[in-house]
């Protein structure tokens, strides 16, 4: 069963995750959006030197910054993340829209120079020509929830969304991460708090790029994200600012790591016992705060300049509507072109999805146009 968090799991597994649930496509109620106003602040300005005053002596050498905690999406963001080598293998699926394949890509453990990885997913590629020609197929990377990675199967968690978007025109790459499926495993993935999934989701960009089997237009791919996966895509487009047209969360997670711990930890797990598990490690929340945030997207949401589409029921008890609001705010704030959609549902989206991907397609083809230049 998907969910964000196996009870029984150990406290390393206990990281921010989330569930990737199915449901019933059937038509949903209109949504309702939040658009705050982005906040202003006047700059201060400086008094000028008067002629009587001494020059100041400048220090020949500006100072340097220490570097980031490896660990964190600042030393994501200073990594030169690759990918590429799509491969398609077996045919899984074929309809009048689309024909979906097996695919693998190549990724890396950290960035460029850091361990080889084989990343597995699933490929929808919609039916005909394209309708750019020459230019490609608009698409969209789906970046999954949290599904145990001992029982996930390759493509789980986003089967709805990806055959709903090849029927609208859109290539469709469901990326498995690390550790899933038949993917390689990376053995610091939990040690890393995950950050190795956005790393992911940005491989399967050039990967799509520079497939010569799949025609993409390169400046049309979006990020979609769903449950943890709406971590993995703000995370993703904090760091690479750029290398997406546009990102969507469905049912996110909070953008405050210290939030998701707080909400997915077993709460049966006596402290002493989460403590020794993160002993050498991370202290908990309260302990290493500043470690806390540094895994957070939060923080760097300055950095990020694609649009952003967040999608949230107002009867989700898995991820806090609150959560949905508060990231929403603060991605106004730091200057972010953002909006959030509230649809009457809960965090599997049943009766309200096929409104909620209506309004989905038309943000991303709003925002992706054809004949668009990046």
């Amino acid at each position: 069963m998907d969910g964000p968090w196996r009870r029984g799991a150990t406290a390393l597994a206990t990281l921010p995750l989330l569930a990737a649930c199915s449901g019933t496509e059937t038509a949903g109620p209109t949504p309702t959006s939040e658009t705050p106003a982005p906040s202003s602040s006047a700059s201060t300005p400086t008094e000028e030197p008067t002629a009587s005053e001494e020059p100041t002596e400048q220090p020949t050498e500006e100072p340097t910054e220490d570097p980031p905690n490896p660990i964190s999406v600042a030393a994501l963001a200073a990594a030169d993340l690759t990918g590429g080598d799509l491969r398609l293998g077996a045919v899984r699926e074929r309809t009048p829209d689309y024909t979906s394949y097996d695919v693998t890509f190549a990724s890396t453990t950290a960035g460029k120079g850091t361990a080889p990885l084989r990343i597995s997913g699933v490929l929808n590629v919609p039916t005909g020509r394209a309708p750019g020609g020459d230019q490609g197929w608009p698409a969209v990377v789906l970046a999954h929830g949290y599904i145990d990675p001992a029982y996930y199967v390759r493509g789980q968690g986003m089967t709805r969304e990806r055959g709903f978007l090849a029927q609208r025109g859109f290539v469709a790459l469901h990326v498995d991460y690390r550790n899933h499926a038949e993917s390689t495993d990376d053995p610091r993935v939990q040690q890393a708090v995950r950050l190795g999934y956005s790393a992911d989701v940005a491989a399967a960009v050039h990967a799509l790029r520079d497939s010569r089997d799949v025609r993409v237009d390169p400046d049309r791919v979006a990020l979609f994200g769903r449950s943890m996966g709406g971590g993995v895509m703000l995370k993703a487009l904090a760091a690479e600012p750029g290398l997406f047209a546009a990102g969507v969360g469905w049912a996110s997670v909070s953008s405050l790591e210290a939030e998701n711990f707080d909400q997915f930890q077993r709460p049966d797990a006596p402290l002493a016992e989460l403590k020794a598990d993160f002993r050498g490690r991370h202290g908990l929340p309260g302990e290493d705060p500043e470690f806390w945030r540094g895994v957070s997207s939060r923080p760097a949401f300055g950095d990020i300049t694609e649009p952003v589409l967040l999608v949230h029921g107002r009867f989700d008890d898995t991820c806090p509507p609150p959560w949905a609001r508060a990231t929403q705010r603060a991605l106004t704030q730091a200057g972010v072109d953002s909006t959030l959609e509230w649809y009457d549902d809960a965090h599997a989206f049943g009766p309200a999805f096929i409104a909620a991907m209506d309004r989905t397609v038309a943000f991303l083809r709003a925002r992706m146009p054809e004949g668009a230049a990046g």
